[in-house]
C-alpha cells in the first residue's frame, strides 16, 4: 500500500527541478500556453516604443520612406547606379523594406537578456517567449512598411512603369519567412554574447551597418564583377534580396541553388540558436 501511494504521489509532481538546462529544453505545448504573455509583451513594447512621439506608428512609415529618399539621392543621383530601367524611388523601397526587416529584428532579439534581465531575475517563464515576442512585434511594423511598399507599386503599376505578375509576387512570403528567420537565429546566438559581453552591441551595430553594403540592396547582383560575385554569393542574404526584388519587378540574378543556400543556412542558425539560447538562459542569471 505504501508504495502505491508514493507512486500516486509522484504522479501528482508538477515541477521537477534537474540539475542543469539542456541543450534543446523547449516544448511546443509549453509555449502556446505562454501565447498571450508572448502577445502582452508585444504590446507593451509596441506602446513603449511610440509612447510620448509627435507621429507614432507613422514613425514605421516615415523612417524607410527617409531612408529611400536618402539612397535615391546618394546612389542614384550623384553616383549615378543604374537601376535597370526601373524608378529608383521604387527600386530602392524594395530592398531597404527587407532589410529593415532584417536588421531590426537582429539587433532587438540581439538585446534580449541585456534588456530584460530584472524580469529574468523575478519570474519563470520560458526566456525564449521575449525573443518570440520582438519578433512578432518587428513583423508587425514590418507589415505597415510592406503597406507603404505595396501602395507605392501599385502607383507605378498604373503609372505603366512597372507589371504586375501574380505568380512571381508569391515569392515574397517565403522570402519574408527566411529573412526574418534568419535574423532570428542570429538573434538569439548574439544575445547570449551581448549578455556577457556588454560592449558586443557596439559592434553588433557596426557590422549590420557593413554589411547593407554586401547584400544587393540599392544595386542589383547582375552589375557586381564576375570576379568578386562569388564573394557576395556567400552572403545568404543575397540571394533574399535578388528574389524580392525579382517578385516585385521581375528583375534579378536568381537562382534556385542559391535560394537553397539561404534556405539550409537559416535552418543550421536558427537550430544552432535556440541550442545556444536554451543551454545559457539559466546560466547568465548569475552574469546579469
Amino acid at each position: 500500500m505504501n508504495n502505491g501511494s508514493n507512486g500516486r504521489r509522484l504522479k501528482q509532481w508538477e515541477w521537477e527541478i534537474k540539475p542543469e538546462t539542456s541543450w534543446w529544453d523547449i516544448g511546443i505545448l509549453e509555449l502556446y500556453s505562454y501565447k498571450d504573455l508572448m502577445l502582452q509583451l508585444a504590446r507593451k513594447d509596441f506602446l513603449a516604443l511610440y509612447q510620448q512621439t509627435l507621429l507614432g506608428p507613422f514613425w514605421a512609415l516615415l523612417q524607410p520612406l527617409l531612408t529611400v529618399l536618402t539612397y535615391v539621392l546618394v546612389f542614384n543621383k550623384i553616383i549615378g547606379i543604374p537601376t535597370e530601367g526601373v524608378p529608383p524611388l521604387l527600386f530602392n523601397m524594395v530592398g531597404i523594406t527587407l532589410w529593415t526587416l532584417f536588421s531590426e529584428v537582429f539587433l532587438q532579439i540581439s538585446k534580449t537578456f541585456s534588456q530584460n534581465a530584472e524580469i529574468f531575475s523575478k519570474v519563470y517563464f520560458p526566456r525564449i517567449i521575449v525573443a518570440l515576442s520582438t519578433l512578432w512585434l518587428q513583423l508587425l511594423l514590418f507589415g505597415i512598411q510592406l503597406l507603404l511598399l505595396l501602395a507605392l507599386y501599385l502607383f507605378f503599376i498604373f503609372n505603366g512603369d512597372v507589371d504586375f505578375n501574380a505568380g512571381r509576387m508569391l515569392l515574397i512570403f517565403p522570402i519574408i519567412a527566411i529573412t526574418a528567420a534568419i535574423g532570428f537565429g542570429g538573434g538569439l546566438i548574439f544575445s547570449v554574447l551581448t549578455a556577457k559581453y556588454r560592449d558586443l552591441m557596439t559592434l553588433i551595430q557596426l557590422i549590420i551597418r557593413l554589411l547593407m553594403f554586401v547584400c544587393p540592396i540599392f544595386y542589383s547582383l547582375a552589375m557586381v564583377p564576375e570576379s568578386v560575385r562569388w564573394l557576395v554569393n556567400l552572403n545568404p542574404l543575397s540571394s533574399l534580396f535578388e528574389y524580392f526584388r525579382f517578385a516585385f519587378l521581375g528583375i534579378g540574378s536568381v537562382n534556385a541553388l542559391h535560394l537553397l543556400y539561404s534556405g539550409s543556412f537559416m535552418l543550421l542558425i536558427v537550430f544552432l540558436g535556440i541550442l545556444l539560447f536554451n543551454k545559457m538562459s539559466d546560466k547568465l542569471m548569475d552574469v546579469l
